[in-house]
């Protein structure tokens, strides 16, 4: 078998696990909301609300997606606390599932060091920055000793951007172009802006896409119909951009991808962004 007919990955950069109970309830609110418009919680979570990650993987396959990329959060004032270790556990046995750390600057001694532990200790594969819930700017010097390993180990960094609809998140923290210091100061981490700058700063982050090597368009949380209004050069941005889809806050996985599928651009476009891009970015190999 040839290259080109190698099996096109599909890969969800953007899920959520843990339990209802670990969020605010009215996270847990919102998200049983999208029960009734196929999200498939339903299939994976136990009568007290908490994900099975086997289940979890059998909903991936259904979906036609091979990997996910679980993510831990650590946002007490805003959304709640899923911790490292218990995404870290998780994913441990799932072969589809892949763990990214969180660090809230706030709430450690030594950002570094805990995100080394996650790392090392954990085999966490990236990590997941949350600065609109945890208040801070992501270009505070504070946060540049993460980013210093992050460059050093070779993972990807990941930051929400843009709006939030959940009480007690900050706008101002989202705005992409403080990575603009990020990636002219750390030049080899990959980057991604989740939600590509959602709401008024589209444009400001399809920019630093086209400007930095290093940074990349994430899609979770956006009507994948809606792409090229909200990325006009998509097409000509495909390598840079990213599928995830926010689950279990979706409408359905596949529902998802198939929106991306009949989206007006080549299929080569469609193929790095629904999982070439991602899989470059985590380092795993097409499979045949």
């Amino acid at each position: 078998m040839t290259d080109k007919q190698k099996k096109e990955p599909v890969i969800d950069f953007h899920l959520h696990v843990g339990s209802l109970d670990m969020n605010k309830s009215f996270v847990s609110e919102w998200v049983q909301g999208f029960i009734a418009m196929g999200s498939g919680l339903e299939k994976v979570a136990t009568a007290e609300g908490e994900i099975d990650p086997h289940k979890l993987e059998m909903l991936l396959e259904e979906n036609g997606v091979d990997y996910g990329v679980c993510l831990a959060e650590s946002s007490p004032i805003t959304t709640g606390i899923t911790t490292n270790e218990y995404v870290a556990d998780f994913c441990k046995n799932a072969s589809r599932l892949i763990p990214f750390a969180n660090v809230n600057p706030y709430l450690v001694t030594d950002p570094k060091e805990e995100l080394k532990y996650c790392l090392e200790d954990l085999g966490m594969k990236g990590l997941k920055l949350y600065p609109s819930y945890q208040h801070f700017y992501p270009n505070d010097a504070r946060l540049y000793p993460l980013y210093g390993l992050a460059q050093e180990k070779g993972i990807p960094v990941m930051s929400h951007t843009g709006s939030s609809i959940f009480p007690g998140a900050r706008l101002k923290y989202g705005e992409p172009l403080c990575w603009d210091d990020v990636a002219v100061d750390f030049p080899r981490p990959k980057i991604l802006l989740v939600h590509s700058g959602r709401g008024f700063w589209y444009q400001q982050a399809s920019f630093l896409a086209q400007l930095h090597a290093n940074i990349y368009l994430e899609v979770a949380g956006l009507p994948p119909q809606n792409l090229p209004e909200y990325i006009p050069n998509l097409e000509k941005l495909s390598s840079k951009v990213v599928f995830g889809t926010d689950w279990p806050a979706v409408p359905g996985i596949s529902a998802n991808i198939d929106k991306i599928k009949s989206l007006p651009i080549s299929k080569e476009a469609q193929n790095k962004i629904l999982g070439r891009n991602a899989a470059e970015l985590l380092g795993l190999k097409r499979s045949s």
